[in-house]
């Protein structure tokens, strides 16, 4: 055989491997390279937007928890503010039934100190008309001396 004849059949041989290769094996081989590309580059973009996603919403959780947070002091505050007001408003009020309480206690003892003055004339009158009729050994009419007896217990 002729050098020249195996070379070009081995030339000829290699441009139709070369040719079915190129045409059938080559372009599903790359289609899968792109594909895996694809899907690569996809999966770090999705990474990244995760990550940027992830900052945004530990962001929005910290302004949240913040907010919260003032909220929180803000009602303590208001309820603080309202649990003292209650306890001043309770301070005045017992203050008021006290000062009411104390009235009416000085009241009745005024009363009951007139009532007592009052008997105690009318005891000290009696015992004046029992003694002036001792001393006078005679009977004082007291219906008859009214006038006199109501000198003598405005005199007392």
């Amino acid at each position: 055989m002729n050098l020249n004849a195996t070379l070009i059949a081995q030339f000829v041989v290699f441009f139709i491997l070369a040719g079915f290769t190129m045409k059938f094996v080559w372009p599903p081989l790359m289609n899968a390279l792109d594909e895996r590309a694809k899907k690569i580059a996809d999966g770090l973009a999705a990474a990244e937007r995760g990550k940027s996603d992830l900052a945004a919403a530990e962001k929005r959780a910290q302004a949240e928890l913040t907010s919260a947070q003032e909220a929180g002091q803000k009602r303590i505050g208001d309820a603080e503010k309202r649990g003292q007001s209650i306890i001043d408003e309770a301070k005045k009020t017992a203050a008021e039934e006290a000062a009411r309480i104390i009235a009416t206690a000085k009241a009745d003892a005024d009363q009951q100190v007139t009532q007592v003055r009052e008997a105690l004339r009318d005891q000290v009158a009696t015992l004046a008309v029992k003694g002036a009729e001792q001393i006078l050994k005679r009977e004082v009419n007291a219906a008859v001396h009214a006038d006199l007896l109501n000198q003598l217990k405005a005199e007392l």
